[in-house]
């Protein structure tokens, strides 16, 4: 198994803001999501609508809170 690599939330921060990054807020409930969402982030729900049209090198970046 491989390491995983750590990033700052800064770095983070400037791929989303940049467009390279894909910020996805993990939970299933868009009530929870309209609750506890970070800025510039996307629903689960809206990320699975996206899905078949993100390029296959975005970067997509999940969280929950």
């Amino acid at each position: 198994m491989s390491d995983v690599a750590r990033v700052s939330a800064i770095e983070i921060r400037n791929r989303i803001q940049a467009g390279d990054a894909l910020l996805v807020c993990a939970y299933n409930s868009d009530d929870k999501f309209a609750s506890f969402h970070l800025e510039g982030a996307v629903s689960f729900s809206e990320f699975q609508r996206m899905a078949p049209t993100l390029a296959k090198n975005k970067e997509l970046v999940f969280y929950c809170a």
